[in-house]
């Protein structure tokens, strides 16, 4: 349970979480073309805690490579515990993504998690025409192929995706959003419902943001289906600013600490 929550906080998705309940509003069409939200260079740093204790830290950066020749984005996401909740339960992600400059979607993705006695070392590669993921557990030595839907992403990619290939000036309150995720040899649908536009006081200034409401399972962690809350940049660079989740006891927040490398100007009211 604590490594599932920590990994909604470090990538900003729900995982095994995911549900498709039904929604008010319209379906948001995402787009082939692309918005150019960030750039190779970009590394943003989030602070997750319960109240005042800081219980871990996440890294999401981009870096130009190759692959067969061609220039791609890889994507790195790393999580790991910190302080007290490092001794109690330690816990060591790392994600990789490479996609395409043009267009955002995976071409192989990478695992390789610690997270207490829990171990997972997996590579997957993606055929997208087709639509086939071939699935490497490098710890179990096996290998299998899956079936995969079009336009498919993986926990990290999504995050760019969704970055790059929407217009979030054709939103209206209670649309939503709707792509599929591929996580642990499984389709997952990810369903996330626009609230609105809102303020927020963070430790550069103010920051006007767009407002999203992912659905979840309520039975496990979260007071409601409708716990978790996620407040994106409503500029161009479209980052996430803070994610506050409310637990059956308490709540745990992420907010952006640190941040370098952005494509476009950061709009803040000091």
């Amino acid at each position: 349970m604590v490594s599932r929550t920590f990994l909604i906080f470090s990538f900003f998705l729900v995982s095994n979480y995911l549900n498709c309940q039904n929604s008010t509003g319209v379906i948001a069409p995402l787009e082939n073309s692309s918005y150019n939200s960030f750039k190779a260079g970009e590394w943003l740093k989030f602070r997750i805690h319960y109240g005042i204790f800081n219980a871990s830290e996440a890294i999401l950066s981009v870096k130009e490579d190759t692959i067969n020749s061609e220039k791609v984005y890889k994507a790195i996401a790393i999580g790991r515990t910190t302080g007290l909740a490092r001794l109690f339960f330690k816990v060591e992600d790392l994600y990789e993504s490479y996609f395409s400059k043009n267009f955002v979607r995976p071409l192989i993705s990478k695992r390789n998690v610690l997270e207490g006695s829990y171990t997972k070392n997996v590579i997957v590669k993606y055929d997208h025409i087709k639509n086939i993921a071939t699935v490497t557990d490098l710890e179990k030595n096996e290998t299998n192929k899956i079936s995969i839907v079009k336009n498919v992403q993986d926990l990290v990619s999504t995050f760019y995706y969704l970055r790059n290939h929407f217009d979030v000036k054709k939103l209206k309150i209670n649309d939503f959003i709707k792509i599929t995720m591929f996580i642990d040899s499984e389709n997952y649908n990810f369903k996330m419902k626009f609230l609105g536009y809102e303020n927020l006081k963070t430790k550069f200034g103010e920051i006007n943001c767009l407002k999203f409401r992912p659905t979840v399972e309520s039975e496990r962690i979260f007071n409601n289906s409708e716990s978790l809350t996620l407040w994106i940049s409503n500029d161009k660079n479209k980052i996430p600013i803070k994610i506050k989740a409310g637990l059956r006891i308490g709540s745990i927040d992420a907010d952006l600490d640190q941040f370098k490398g952005l494509r476009h100007p950061f709009k803040i009211k000091i």
